[in-house]
Formats: structure tokens, sequence, C-alpha cells
């Protein structure tokens, strides 16, 4: 091949070098743009995903629901909530007290003395008293405890009202036992006599104190009078009502701090002892 053949020959091909060299320079500067435009779009999609969960998590995890813890959360021994002086005077021939039966005392208690004073061929003098303590626990669903204390205060009294066979039935609202209490008396007229029936309902924060006492002359002794039968029950389930505040402490009830409630009450109002004097002798 000639000198003059070979220099046009490398001539022509000298363009296509430059060409194909130009080309794989744009290649290699378009990949660096690439990768960052894929870095960018990968962090994006990353950024925004983190975001919305967190988001969702945070919507989610609200505060757990809280209520006014009870004031009270105990209550006393159910027989030793009135004084010796007291029981004498109001049933004088009981030995003890008969503690009623309860899955927690701390919850429910009841207690219950019967005297029976026989004076022979002149007849007897029958009396009957007990005590019922029911407290209530705040729930988060139900509300806080004084209030559903209250409600059931309001259910104790109505069912007293509505006693079966009660005659001559009367109720009055009284000071100065709790935060509020109504004493219910009425005659129950029963195959041994008539029985005068007096009862106090009471409720003081969230513990509700029902107190029953009954009188009935028997065999043809006299019946009791019922004024006094009354103001005996008065002075016991106030000294029920002060057992109920001592158990707790002082200051028990002067303001409790807003807590997370227990999710359940101490005792549901549906499981109460009743204080209908019906089935009482």
């Amino acid at each position: 091949m000639s000198e003059g053949t070979m220099q046009r020959r490398a001539q022509r091909e000298q363009p296509e070098r430059a060409k194909r060299l130009t080309r794989v320079l744009v290649c290699a500067a378009a990949v660096p743009v690439m990768l960052v435009a894929a870095g960018c779009s990968s962090d994006s999609g990353s950024g925004d995903g983190g975001g919305g969960k967190a988001a969702s998590a945070s919507a989610s995890a609200s505060p757990s629901p809280t209520v006014q813890a009870a004031a009270y959360r105990t209550l006393p021994e159910a027989c030793g909530v009135l004084t010796k002086k007291t029981l004498k005077e109001l049933a004088p021939k009981a030995k003890s007290g008969k503690e009623g039966s309860s899955d927690d005392v701390a919850s429910r208690a009841s207690c219950s003395w019967s005297s029976l004073d026989n004076n022979g061929v002149k007849g007897s003098q029958f009396r009957w008293l007990n005590v019922s303590l029911l407290r209530f626990e705040s729930d988060t669903t139900r509300g806080p405890g004084d209030k559903l204390a209250e409600e059931y205060y309001d259910k104790q009294v109505r069912e007293v009202r509505a006693t079966p066979g009660a005659k001559s039935l009367s109720a009055q609202a009284l000071t100065g036992t709790g935060d509020e209490a109504t004493a219910v008396r009425y005659d129950l007229k029963k195959k041994e006599g008539t029985f005068k029936q007096q009862t106090v309902v009471a409720r003081v924060e969230n513990v509700v104190v029902t107190l029953d006492y009954n009188g009935a002359g028997l065999a043809g002794d006299k019946t009791p009078d019922a004024d006094a039968l009354m103001a005996d029950a008065k002075k016991a389930a106030k000294e029920a009502v002060l057992s109920v505040t001592r158990a707790n402490g002082p200051g028990a009830a002067s303001g409790s701090p807003s807590a997370p409630a227990s999710g359940r009450p101490s005792a549901p109002a549906s499981g109460a002892p009743s204080a209908s004097a019906s089935g009482k002798s």
C-alpha cells in the first residue's frame, strides 16, 4: 500500500475515533447523574414512609383514660362499727355480732345482732340490728367511685320505700350523717306480731352504709315505741359512718389525685345486700 493511500485511510478513521470517544465520555458523564437521581428518589420514598409510620404511631398512642381515684379504699370491720354502749342499748341481749359472708371485706361487709329479752308469761321484747357496708371503686367505664355510690344510694332508698307489705311508711332526709342520708320507717305485720322497722341509708364519699333496726313485742308484750327505735337507729348510723371515715385515716376524703382506674368496681350494685325488710324477723 502506497504512502498516500495509508495517509488518506488514517484521515478517514480519525473522525470515527473522535465520534466514538465523544459517545463514551457522554455516557460516562450520564452515569453519576442517574445514580444521584436514583439515590434521591430512594431517600425521598424512605423519608415519606418513615414519616407516615411515625405520625400513625403517634396518633394511635393516645393516653390511657383516667378517672378521679376513690376517696376511701377500705372498710372497717363490720362487727366493730358500733360501740359497746350503743350495742347494749339497741340489742341488750345480743351476745355477739354475726358477720355476713364476703369474698372481699374491704369492699363489702355486714354484721347483725339478734336480741330476745324473754319475760316468760309477760311476753318478750325482740330486737334485730344489721349494718351493711358497700364500697365502690372508680372505674374508667362507669365513672368515679362516689358517683357510683350515689347511684346505689338512690336505688337503695327506693327499694326500702317499696318494701312489700309496709304500712304507715314515712321517710325523711337526715343531716350530719355522711354526705347524704335518708331514714325510712314503717310497720310490718308478721305472724309473730307487728314489727317496727327503721332503716337508715347513708352515703359517705364512695361508701354506702345501710342500717336496719326493728323491734317487736312478742307473746303479748307491748309494741316498742317507733320514735325511740328511730332515734337509736339514727345514732347507730352516724357511728357507722364515722367508723368508715376513721378506717381510711385523716384526710382520706380531702381530695384524691387523678389516677388510672382499676378497671372494675370493687362491688357492683347488682350484687349488693338488699335493705328490704321483707325477710326479717
